[in-house]
Formats: C-alpha cells, sequence, structure tokens
C-alpha cells in the first residue's frame, strides 16, 4: 500500500521543522500531497488545514484527524557566552535531551547547535552519579560570545526542533519462533504524530484513487499545537463539526526492556491500536466495538491498548453537543525522543482499517452510536 510516493511524502513530512505553534512547514506539505485527492482544502485561524472528500452524502461527516506539531523547543535566553537556554514545546524526558543535536530556525536561516551541559569531568563525584536536569543544560551553536549568536539571527522565541533524519531498514518478521514474511521498520523523530497525519492523507488519496464508495463526508486534518494542550483540536472541531471522530495517533510501544504488559500492551508489527480508555477520554463504547468488529471482519491485525495521556480525541468528543470518538494508534517505540521507530505494516494496516470503517459509517449506524 505504501509505495515510492506516499513513502516520500512520510519522509519530506517527519524531517519538516514544525515544532507546536510552528507548524507552517509540515500543513504545506500536507496541503501539497492531498490537493489533488480533496473536493476541498481549507484551515483555521490556528493553522490546522482541512481536506475533505464527499462520499454519496453531505452526512454524517467524519473527521479523521492527525496533528502535525512535534516536540520540541523554544529559545529562552542568549547568555554572553553565547549559548542558548529553552523552554520545551511539549513533553520531554530530561534524560533523552543532552549530548543530542538540534536546528534552531533564526531569522538568518536555520542554524545546527547541541545540547549540553557542565562536563562531568568537572563536577563532583555526587554530582556525576544524578540526573542533569534541564534546567542545567544549554544549546551550544559555536559562538564565543553574545555579539556573534545574535550575528547568527538568534533571538529569544526562535523555535528549536531535534535534528534527526527519516530513514527505513528492512528486517525479517519471525513470530512465535516461526518466520512471518518481512516488515520495513521507519526510522526518524516526529512519528508523533505526523504519522497520524500521513495516515489521514493516504486514507483521502486512496478513496479518491480507488473510487471507494462510503455513505458520509470524511474530511481529514493536520491539526496544530496538540503537545501543548490540545489547541488545534478545538478550533478543528468548531469548523468541521463532526458526527464522528476517527482520531489517529502514536501509541506507546511497551515491546521494550523494563516495561511490563500492563504498563503498555502494544508492540510494534501486531497491528494497530483501538485505544479503550485515555487520560482525556473515555471512547464511544458503540464505536469501539463496530472498530473491533470491522478489524475481525477484515481480518486486519489489532491490539487493545489503555493509554495515560490525552489526544485530540479528548476536546473533539466534547465539541459542539458532543461526537462520538475513538482513537487508533500505530505502536511506536522511543516517542518524545529524537528518534522513533515504527512499523510501516502496522501504518498499512491503520489506513486499512480506516477505510473499512468509514464504509459502515452511514446516517443509521451513526446515529445508533448515541440512541438512548
Amino acid at each position: 500500500m505504501a509505495d515510492q510516493q506516499s513513502m516520500k511524502f512520510l519522509e519530506d513530512l517527519t524531517n519538516c521543522f514544525g515544532p507546536s505553534g510552528f507548524e507552517r512547514e509540515p500543513a504545506r506539505i500536507v496541503r501539497g500531497y492531498v490537493a489533488r485527492y480533496s473536493d476541498q482544502v481549507y484551515s483555521d485561524r490556528l493553522g490546522s488545514l482541512m481536506f475533505r472528500k464527499k462520499g454519496s452524502s453531505d452526512s454524517p461527516v467524519v473527521l479523521v484527524p492527525g496533528h502535525i506539531d512535534e516536540v520540541g523547543f523554544i529559545v529562552s535566553s542568549v547568555n554572553k557566552l553565547g549559548f542558548l537556554t529553552f523552554n520545551t514545546l511539549g513533553g520531554w524526558f530530561d534524560q533523552v535531551l543532552l549530548g543530542q543535536r538540534v536546528l534552531v530556525r533564526t531569522s538568518k536561516g536555520t542554524i545546527s547547535g547541541v545540547i549540553a551541559a557542565k562536563p562531568p569531568h568537572l563536577l563532583p563525584a555526587d554530582e556525576r552519579k544524578k540526573v542533569v536536569e534541564k534546567n542545567k543544560m544549554f544549546i551550544d551553536i559555536g559562538a564565543s560570545n553574545e555579539e556573534e549568536a545574535r550575528a547568527m539571527g538568534v533571538r529569544v522565541g526562535n523555535p528549536v526542533i531535534p535534528e534527526s533524519s527519516f530513514s527505513v531498514m528492512k528486517k525479517t518478521v519471525f513470530k512465535e519462533g516461526k518466520r512471518k514474511g518481512s516488515d520495513t521498520i521507519a526510522i526518524g523523530k516526529a512519528f508523533d504524530d505526523r504519522i497520524g497525519a500521513w495516515v489521514a492523507a493516504e486514507v483521502i488519496r486512496t478513496l479518491s484513487e480507488k473510487k471507494i464508495k462510503h455513505p458520509n463526508t470524511v474530511i481529514g486534518a493536520a491539526t496544530t499545537q496538540e503537545e501543548v494542550g490540545l489547541r488545534g483540536a478545538r478550533t478543528t472541531a468548531f469548523v468541521v463539526k463532526p458526527d464522528v471522530c476517527l482520531t489517529l495517533e502514536v501509541d506507546i510501544a511497551g515491546d521494550v526492556p523494563g516495561i511490563e504488559p500492563h504498563e503498555a500492551a502494544s508492540k510494534m508489527g501486531y497491528g494497530p491500536t483501538i485505544t479503550t480508555w485515555d487520560s482525556s477520554m473515555i471512547p464511544n463504547q458503540g464505536l469501539v466495538d463496530l472498530v473491533i468488529g470491522t478489524a475481525e471482519k477484515n481480518k486486519i491485525p489489532y491490539q487493545l491498548s489503555q493509554v495515560s495521556g490525552g489526544t485530540d480525541a479528548g476536546i473533539i468528543h466534547m465539541s459542539n453537543a458532543g461526537c462520538p470518538s475513538v482513537v487508533i494508534g500505530v505502536p511506536t517505540r522511543h516517542i518524545h525522543s529524537h528518534v522513533g521507530l515504527l512499523s510501516m505494516a502496522d501504518a498499512e494496516n491503520c489506513i486499512r482499517l480506516i477505510l473499512e470503517v468509514v464504509k459502515r459509517l452511514d446516517k443509521k449506524t451513526v446515529a445508533g452510536l448515541t440512541e438512548i
């Protein structure tokens, strides 16, 4: 399903510069890709992009959103030695920051830097055993004083992202000790949640190219500022006024050392996840059952999941008079870091699942989700 065109789109989308509040670049990439497959492409005033594909009816309206902001940083000061302090845009675990390369977007272009701190050689023995916290770190851009940093175009408020390039690798899949074909593993930054926006775009593309009949209108969305408070979801829901929402996200892949199944049940390569609970939303139970039944009927692998965080669905399900919602995720290792890993088979099965669910969301079915 993921052909050369769609893989190039994913590479461009994940590599581009777009932390929370600075999403214009990924939004333009999505717009350039989906315009040829959509009946209409439009945006709200917070920068979220919407792309519409009408089926046999104007309603129900099925919203399929994925957010395009990535976790990043924002420059908070430039000191006399030319080093930059920073605040975070989204949630970061301090331990993953130190020694990592970053890109700083300035008025004169984009410059490279590295997140650093006082060398351990100069720390007392007891200090070397402690985790270095973010407030002890700085970004080194190679300047030797404040004037040099200013000459590079740096100022307070400049956005910063991880420097990390997209790549893929092939692997042979083994399950229960038996060879089960092969998979492509994608490696890069910003999968949270540009893989969701990618799935939304591919759904619209597939509906258009394959002329798939669907008894509704599907609106894909690339939402903004999810990582800092689900802000783009609020404005998107106001504009779209959806009848039902299939939110696309990453899920925390728990198949890494030290994680117990009850902490994160999903595994990379075992299918997309259906979230049964998270901190921001209890999903519509009829919609959960519909998604599970659709996956089983079409032999699409899936996993059931619960997540302690929140997603755009946390806002969208309470929009207007309420909107039946569910979250469908792509299990991803090492989210909110410089480099994540995910299975392209999971992403492709996510597209398949959304397409099959969309075909079942007619007026009667959607009305039944909220019948009392």
